[in-house]
């Protein structure tokens, strides 16, 4: 510990640097101190891992852990704020990592340029002080909260979507888990993700300033956290609101008779599973060309709004939004037909096969990747979105 603590004594380049934290007495060179000794892992460096690793960085943590798989694309650009143009196609982990070394050459950087996944998560994750949850899917993010209870790690939670964004902290000793506020998965496509529902610019920067704020805290020791609490906000109405969140002692992983003991327990690995659009039936856009090609007239319906019918759209395709599916579709959709299912990247779509193949459609499948796909593979000249 005395080795420990000398090593974050602070030199005179980090005294002036963090001249305006020393200055708080509720941080001050105690609280500075704390962060240089402290780790974060950060998972996810997109629309929230972005500004949570700016700020984190600036602020001084000692060692700070980026895990990413993706790369960066165009479409990212809009939010996700450590990346330029030059960086599209590169691994989002290095770009970030060489982004946040030059804001910091004070802070030691971990980059895991890996899929976090039930065989490497609570290792990675009990390397570090604690987590900020910067995933934009659900399977990822009942990942990270059983990862965390397990490994004893606070959970810096927060999710956005189209205008609005939350904010907690989950996997404290003392409050909830993400489990407790959400015990199962939502249904597939029942929410959209960003790219297929949308999200507007700054939001991220607004839910990802408030994770590292509560990161920040918690490793100093100041101030009242969100254990406990679920803050809302609505970007449009410019208005928080908070809920009070319990801990739920029927759990299955944080209760007081916990079923779920480890990652590769059946019951959390069926919430780490990506839903397969394949299931009910799937084409891919090289096939679904091959078929246009060949003369063959497969009846295509577009299941997106109608504002991104507007941006691109193929020729023949009918539009039906998703939402007026269950009720349009015996006068829109016709059975004696072959029928691709279409939406931006395929999501939408799935839940659109699923419902007609339950209805009694027999030839009926999704087209992975959606006009997005399409666009990039087929059809250079269509815009993106």
């Amino acid at each position: 510990m005395e080795n420990r603590d000398r090593q974050a004594e602070l030199g005179r380049e980090e005294i002036a640097r963090y001249g305006r934290h020393l200055t708080l007495p509720e941080v001050g060179t105690t609280g500075q101190r704390k962060l240089k000794r402290s780790s974060v892992l950060v998972v996810g460096t997109g629309g929230l891992g972005a500004p949570v690793g700016l700020y984190l960085a600036a602020a001084g943590i000692g060692r700070i852990g980026l895990v990413d798989f993706d790369r960066v694309e165009l479409s990212n650009l809009q939010r996700q704020v450590l990346f330029g143009e030059a960086d599209v196609g590169r691994p989002k982990v290095e770009v970030a990592g060489e982004r946040l070394a030059a804001i910091n050459p004070f802070v030691m950087l971990d980059v895991h340029e890996a899929r976090l996944d039930p065989s490497n998560a609570i290792g990675l994750i009990s390397e570090y002080d604690l987590v900020v949850d910067g995933t934009d899917n659900f399977p990822t993010r009942y990942l990270v909260n059983d990862a965390c209870v397990l490994a004893g790690k606070a959970n810096m939670y927060g999710s956005i979507y189209r205008f609005e964004g939350q904010a907690s902290v989950f996997a404290d000793p003392d409050g909830p888990c993400y489990r407790c506020l959400f015990p199962e998965p939502p249904a597939p496509g029942a929410v959209p993700n960003c790219a297929e529902g949308g999200v507007l610019g700054v939001l991220p920067g607004i839910i990802g300033s408030i994770q590292a704020t509560e990161a920040i805290k918690r490793l100093i020791g100041s101030g009242s956290s969100l254990v406990g609490r679920l803050l809302l906000f609505n970007a449009l109405e410019m208005r928080f609101r908070e809920l009070a969140l319990r801990k739920d002692p029927d759990c299955p992983v944080c209760g007081t008779r916990p079923t779920i003991t480890s990652l590769d327990d059946p019951q959390a690995m069926e919430s780490y599973q990506e839903t397969c659009a394949a299931e009910v039936g799937a084409m891919d856009v090289t096939a679904l060309k091959q078929k246009l090609d060949r003369g063959d007239t497969p009846f295509i319906l577009d299941v997106r709004t109608r504002m991104e019918w507007e941006i691109c759209h193929l020729g023949d395709s009918i539009l039906l939004p998703l939402q007026e599916l269950t009720f349009r579709a015996e006068e829109t959709v016709p059975k004696d037909r072959e029928i691709v299912v279409l939406c931006h990247t395929g999501i939408r779509s799935a839940a659109a096969v699923e419902y007609l193949a339950g209805q009694g459609y027999r030839k009926v499948w999704n087209l992975t990747g959606g006009i997005d796909a399409w666009a990039a593979k087929i059809d250079p000249t269509m815009p993106r979105y």
